[in-house]
């Protein structure tokens, strides 16, 4: 099961490794950050053009979800050295590409949350004004995140993120191997916080403070011991976030509530 001592006792490289992973983690927040800067985030906000969106989701999504993938790519490194010792094909970048092809997952998930943003902007439904059923929808999307915290496909899905021996049975030497097991793994964090990425859309999703608590949740499942009670204490929180949102948006801290009759603002 990965934990917070799975990196302990490991050779110096893979320190270095660590070190280089935390290191990349803190330059994408740090990135992040000064690209948010003169953004207001709030429900629904336009997401800018698409070549803006993928290089700020791309940084956004290697800021979150590093600090606790970290040693799950700790061991796909050190079943790369074993592999090369045995004489199979383990390039020295394979690491790097497993990488690669988690955040590409979480590239293709990102996009189709654009496209269905920019959709819903395009059709502009009255509905959703948020003084209309706007905080509503948004309360139905967090309260909907709570929820599947709690189902059978979460817990399966967490469980294949947190054992380390998912990547031993199913590995592939080579570049192409690395690729493919990125992957893999990448669908396995996707189907495990999919609706987390929902709950930071319906908040904001240009919000550093949203960013840090989702990213907060996702590390507690991943890293802690006991992740039945952090995935039942994520459901809670966000259960309580999701009520805040409906019942008192105003005085919500963090939390910027669109204009009354659109439920779209243009960031600039």
């Amino acid at each position: 099961m990965l934990s917070l001592r799975t990196v302990r006792a490991q050779r110096p490289e893979q320190l270095a490794l660590l070190g280089a992973l935390l290191a990349l983690a803190i330059v994408a927040w740090v990135v992040t950050g000064d690209r948010m800067r003169s953004m207001e985030s709030m429900p629904g906000m336009a997401l800018g053009g698409l070549g803006f969106y993928v290089t700020v989701w791309v940084v956004m999504m290697a800021a979150m979800m590093i600090p606790s993938v970290a040693p799950t790519v700790l061991i796909y490194d050190r079943l790369r050295g074993e592999s090369l010792a045995r004489g199979d094909r383990a390039p020295v970048d394979a690491t790097a590409l497993f990488l690669c092809g988690y955040l590409l997952v979480w590239t293709g998930a990102g996009l189709v949350a654009y496209g269905l943003v920019e959709l819903v902007r395009s059709l502009d439904p009255p509905l959703l004004a948020w003084d209309e059923a706007g905080r509503y929808v948004a309360t139905g999307v967090i309260v909907a995140a709570a929820a599947y915290q709690l189902t059978s496909a979460k817990e399966a899905c967490l469980a294949a993120c947190r054992n380390p021996m998912v990547l031993a049975e199913r590995w592939r030497d080579g570049r192409a191997g690395a690729m493919e097991l990125g992957i893999r793994y990448g669908a396995w964090c996707l189907g495990c916080c999919w609706a987390l990425m929902a709950a930071l859309f319906a908040v904001g999703v240009m919000s550093l403070g949203w960013m840090a608590l989702i990213a907060a949740f996702i590390g507690a499942e991943r890293l802690l011991p006991r992740p039945t009670a952090a995935r039942s204490a994520v459901a809670l929180s966000l259960l309580v976030l999701g009520l805040g949102v409906a019942s008192f948006p105003a005085d919500l801290p963090g939390f910027s509530e669109p204009d009354g009759g659109s439920s779209m603002r243009m960031m600039r």
